[in-house]
């Protein structure tokens, strides 16, 4: 029970500062396009998470045989996810964008049957059938079908893709957070620097740059969503299955939905909180199966 109520509150917090991030995404990525920002988001976090390695005395090394599953959860989470997730919401809306991805523990629970052989319960498939049609309620919402089929897609690949990087990193569990966090914003950011340089040089607007709201979004993605988020998550992970640790997305949408009416005006519909509605009792159905005791892990791994 312990271990549950400390991963609760990482978990919890991570997603409530990635319900501010819709938000800052909102408000810079008209001026700043999704790769560009996911860039120079990353490239902001580094400098931060440089620094606490330092201080923090974490260790700098990563054994050979876990280097390529490193490269994997990277490319799939920090690069593909957050890629797609920033363009989804560029395409939608701040709502929109904080729900789909919530849709994350469905997948979550089907990627840690299949790669850490956490129980599969009734309970669990039905929550991934619930969210997923809470996905489908508000992809093709008809209110604002035209804006947002392609949006709604692109956050679903963010889902996806988030979620089969979170079950990889269970398996990095032996390393410091700030290490593993490290390389992974780094191997993005090395990813991704080729095209951000070339938009830098040649389309970057930098009076629009200089607005406030830009470039404070940029920072609050840096530090806030990226090192603080990241680490938290991260930290989160190893107190719980991966499919348990999932529910916590859920904070994203409920901040992000208030923040989204309070901030931007963003209208809320009908068929969004039937979604809503629908992914909430999905997330809720996969913790049904409870946590898995350390006896359990341990005849797992025999």
């Amino acid at each position: 029970m312990r271990n549950l109520l400390i991963g609760a509150l990482f978990l919890s917090l991570a997603g409530s500062i990635w319900g501010g991030m819709f938000i800052a995404v909102r408000l810079s990525v008209f001026v700043i396009p999704p790769v560009p920002l996911v860039w120079m988001r990353y490239g902001t976090a580094l400098i931060g998470l440089s620094a606490l390695m330092v201080l923090t005395h974490a260790s700098w090394h990563i054994d050979r045989k876990d280097r390529g599953l490193l490269l994997l959860s990277a490319l799939s989470g920090q690069v593909l996810s957050i890629v797609t997730q920033e363009t989804g919401t560029m395409m939608t809306s701040a709502q929109t964008g904080s729900v789909i991805t919530a849709a994350t523990p469905a997948f979550m629970v089907v990627f840690a049957w299949l790669l850490l052989h956490e129980k599969l319960t009734a309970g669990r498939v039905v929550s991934v059938l619930l969210a997923m049609s809470g996905v489908l309620f508000i992809v093709f919402d008809p209110d604002q079908f035209a804006p947002g089929v392609w949006g709604g897609v692109s956050l679903l690949v963010a889902a996806v893709t988030w979620a089969f990087m979170s079950v990889l990193l269970k398996f990095l569990s032996g390393y410091s957070v700030f290490t593993v966090t490290f390389y992974s914003l780094l191997i993005a950011f090395l990813t991704l620097t080729p095209y951000g340089l070339y938009w830098l040089l040649t389309a970057a607007d930098y009076r629009a740059m200089a607005e406030p709201s830009v470039w404070g979004s940029v920072l609050y993605l840096g530090f806030f969503s990226t090192i603080a988020g990241f680490c938290l998550w991260n930290k989160g992970l190893l107190y719980m299955d991966a499919s348990i640790a999932g529910l916590f997305m859920f904070f994203q949408p409920v901040v992000g939905t208030f923040l989204g009416w309070l901030l931007l005006g963003e209208p809320i519909t009908m068929f969004f909180w039937i979604g809503f509605l629908l992914i909430a009792a999905g997330v809720a159905l996969a913790l049904r199966g409870g946590n898995t005791t350390a006896e359990e892990k341990l005849a797992r791994q025999r």
